[in-house]
């Protein structure tokens, strides 16, 4: 069945509109969305986390959180990490729109694609964007010499990493990473931005916040909600030098954090296990995810160790019409990556689901390209797609 979308919510920003104002704006049938669009968890929290917190869903409501030092603490314990070398806000957008404002001079170095806040705050601010180009044909790997020889060219004085990279799920090894922060120890800042290295299998132990805890000019970004599913809670953080940390921290607002997120942050000591299982049922599901997508001749998949993947349409597919067909007649909501630096609306960004949600997705997709394959194949025409998959 047909329910009508406005095309217009995704023209207004260069971020996806909310699944809140597109359930609202679906009606009776928003509640039978199913999220492609948002990176998240579907494992993590537990059922018995969330029956916890919506028993004590009064108490978190009524009652003001503790302040941010006490909230990062706790998560200093859990994760084993000083607390001095520890920021906490609310989301990690908010870290950078600080970081920004605090230590972005004149100039900053990013690859693209990658997440637009990157490069949207900065020019909101008047300061010089350094965008690297990643390139298709390499599958948007990072060649991290390349990358230090464009910002030594270039000037620039701040420098981001993704990794894993957002919207293709690229990776560099934990060794490169290192060999990138210490070539550029002159610059004012450098950033590396692991908003999703926990979904990461290609190694163990993959993360870099323990190194910058003591080089003087690094900042690790950690994304709290992507890891755990819950985007809704708004927390993020950040591990530098105490230096670098402590002035962060004095420049947040002292209650800047919510009673939901002190909530799960205390339980998190309780369910490292079930988060691990968690990361692993999401591990099966991108393989299995990604060898369905690759059966479809008009998909291009892209190696990924994050959880979603970047999909490439055929020649003649258009993105836009296909996110809205898979909004109106089947309740699934993509992120078509046209408004992305650096990409087309030929791009199209795909969490990891369960299986169930997968296969709603494939007859989508499926029926919205039969029509169009029906009358090449007529024509005996079928053009060649090569695929990567991880």
């Amino acid at each position: 069945m047909r329910h009508r979308v406005d095309a217009g919510m995704f023209q207004q920003t260069a971020h996806s509109p909310s699944y809140f104002e597109l359930s609202r704006r679906m009606g009776d049938h928003g509640g039978q969305l199913i999220d492609f669009c948002i990176p998240c968890n579907p494992y993590f929290p537990t059922p018995d986390m969330f029956d916890f917190l919506a028993r004590n869903l009064e108490s978190v409501l009524k009652f003001y959180p503790s302040d941010a030092d006490t909230i990062s603490g706790q998560l200093a314990r859990v994760l084993g990490l000083n607390p001095a070398t520890i920021a906490m806000s609310n989301g990690s957008t908010e870290l950078i729109t600080w970081m920004d404002h605090l230590w972005v001079r004149d100039s900053i170095a990013i690859p693209i694609p990658t997440f637009g806040r990157w490069t949207d705050q900065p020019m909101e601010t008047g300061k010089r964007v350094d965008m690297f180009p990643l390139q298709e044909d390499s599958g948007f790997a990072l060649d991290i010499d390349a990358y230090i020889r464009f910002i030594r060219a270039r000037g620039s004085r701040t420098a981001v990493l993704c990794n894993p990279n957002n919207p293709d799920g690229g990776y560099l090894p934990r060794r490169e990473i290192l060999r990138f922060m210490d070539a550029l120890s002159d610059l004012d800042l450098v950033v590396i931005d692991e908003s999703f290295i926990d979904f990461v299998e290609a190694e163990r132990n993959p993360s870099v916040a323990a190194d910058a805890a003591i080089r003087p000019n690094v900042v690790v970004l950690k994304s709290l909600g992507k890891n755990f599913g819950l985007h809704g809670i708004r927390f993020g953080y950040l591990v530098a030098n105490p230096g670098l940390a402590g002035k962060m921290r004095r420049t947040l607002p002292k209650w800047n954090l919510n009673s939901l997120a002190e909530s799960v942050v205390f339980m998190l000591a309780q369910h490292g296990e079930e988060y691990g299982e968690s990361l692993r049922l999401l591990a099966r599901d991108r393989y299995n995810m990604g060898m369905q997508l690759a059966q479809l001749p008009e998909l291009t998949v892209f190696a990924s160790q994050a959880n979603f993947l970047l999909v490439k349409l055929a020649p003649g597919i258009d993105g836009t019409e296909l996110r809205d067909h898979l909004i109106s007649r089947h309740q699934v909501f993509i992120r078509e990556c046209g408004n992305k630096l650096g990409m087309s609306n030929q791009f199209l960004r795909l969490v990891v689901r369960p299986e169930a949600d997968v296969a709603r997705l494939i007859d989508g997709i499926r029926e919205f390209v039969q029509p169009r394959w029906e009358q090449e194949s007529s024509a005996q025409v079928r053009p060649l797609v090569v695929r990567r998959i991880s």
